[in-house]
């Protein structure tokens, strides 16, 4: 556990946090109060799911794809090491980055997408919104509170991006938006983790499949920079392992560089204290200019060659119907959910009106993995299915 004597002035020091939501007595002296949150999430259902939720590819078109587990994984690694290089807090940054897909639909941004689209006219879907919802309601682990009960530190890390609207609803984590203040820098580093993970594996992914070759991918600078360097010192390496080789190196600069620049950043704006960080007038975890652009160029890429790639944008539309036909089917009849959730919407429309009915039937499909999603539409699409 890093203790005070190891952290930076700046970094959150579980001495000072902010507490939970539901007072319960420190955790035993071989942990701390943020390595209990990270082992709530470890252990939590909604964790367990991401292991067949989509990154990029639903599940079943193969078995080495990311998914949101692998992917909550890597965001975690990138995370300490450099959690680590800068003094801040290891603990509660892998807990954020281990808990920031929990909210996640199935079929990755397709399915959020298009709940987002079926919740409208009922406040909308987010999964960073979803995600929170997850351990401060949803998880149903323990006996004295509903959720997780996670630290204020944890929770407001998760909660990445925030309307104002939203905000004001939220409480304790949603001041920092209507104050327009930062994060802890530890949030700020879990949510550049998850841009490194996603931009680097969807490269290594992507190739994988096939949907872009490295011939294309050399367009990319980053990308052709390590290519070239790993075909020069390896000639005659094959495919495989100069992709793994490639995808490693562009990694490590990029991560040394977020480590420097917000080292640079950190030395020239000197911040006394994690409240110095929070009133700062912008992040202070970042990238240096060039490296920005090469993500930039990376991420755009990405977006234009894979993520519209044609066999992707095809299961992206089949995702979305079966989101749309399972709220829709849900939400006009709660005699065809299981009984908890059907309890659920009955009490949550009580209390809320249509906006709560509908708020359960999301909660439901949020909760779905890919191939849960999938089977449930056929039990209630096809008539050979039961």
């Amino acid at each position: 556990m890093a203790g005070p004597a190891t952290l930076a002035r700046y970094a959150c020091d579980e001495a000072r946090s902010r507490g939970r939501r539901h007072p319960e007595p420190p955790p035993a002296g071989h942990r701390g109060e943020y390595q209990r949150d990270r082992d709530r999430i470890v252990h939590s259902t909604a964790f367990r799911r991401l292991v067949y939720k989509t990154q990029v590819f639903v599940n079943h078109e193969g078995d080495l794809y990311r998914t949101r587990l692998t992917h909550s994984l890597e965001v975690a690694q990138i995370g300490r090491s450099a959690c680590g290089a800068l003094g801040l807090n290891e603990s509660l940054c892998e807990a954020i980055c281990l808990a920031h897909d929990l909210g996640h639909t199935p079929f990755g941004h397709a399915g959020q997408d298009a709940l987002n689209e079926c919740m409208r006219d009922h406040g909308g879907f987010e999964h960073n919104l979803q995600s929170l919802r997850v351990v401060d309601e949803l998880e149903e682990r323990y006996a004295e509170f509903p959720g997780l009960n996670l630290t204020f530190e944890c929770r407001e890390g998760i909660l990445k991006h925030c309307s104002q609207k939203n905000a004001a609803t939220l409480g304790d984590v949603g001041e920092r938006f209507l104050r327009r203040e930062q994060p802890s820098l530890e949030a700020q580093l879990a949510n550049i983790a998850d841009e490194v993970a996603y931009n680097n594996h969807d490269v290594d992914d992507g190739l994988r499949a096939g949907l872009v070759s490295t011939r294309e991918l050399r367009e990319v600078r980053l990308f052709a920079r390590h290519h070239d360097a790993v075909e020069a010192r390896y000639p005659g390496i094959s495919e495989r392992r100069l992709i793994h080789e490639v995808v490693r190196r562009m990694i490590n600069e990029v991560v040394t560089d977020l480590i420097e620049s917000t080292r640079a950043r950190l030395e020239a704006a000197a911040p006394a204290d994690v409240a110095a960080v929070r009133t700062h007038g912008s992040p202070l975890v970042g990238f240096g200019e060039r490296i920005a652009a090469e993500h930039l160029e990376a991420k755009r890429f990405l977006r234009e060659r894979v993520y519209r790639h044609f066999r992707v944008v095809r299961m992206t539309t089949k995702a979305q119907r079966v989101v749309r036909e399972l709220f829709d089917a849900f939400f006009g009849d709660l005699r065809t959910l299981p009984d908890e959730h059907r309890d659920a919407a009955r009490r949550l429309e009580a209390a809320h009106g249509p906006a709560g009915r509908a708020r359960a039937v999301a909660d439901y499909i949020a909760g779905m993995t890919d191939r849960y999603a999938i089977r449930e539409h056929e039990r209630l699409f096809d008539p050979r299915v039961s």
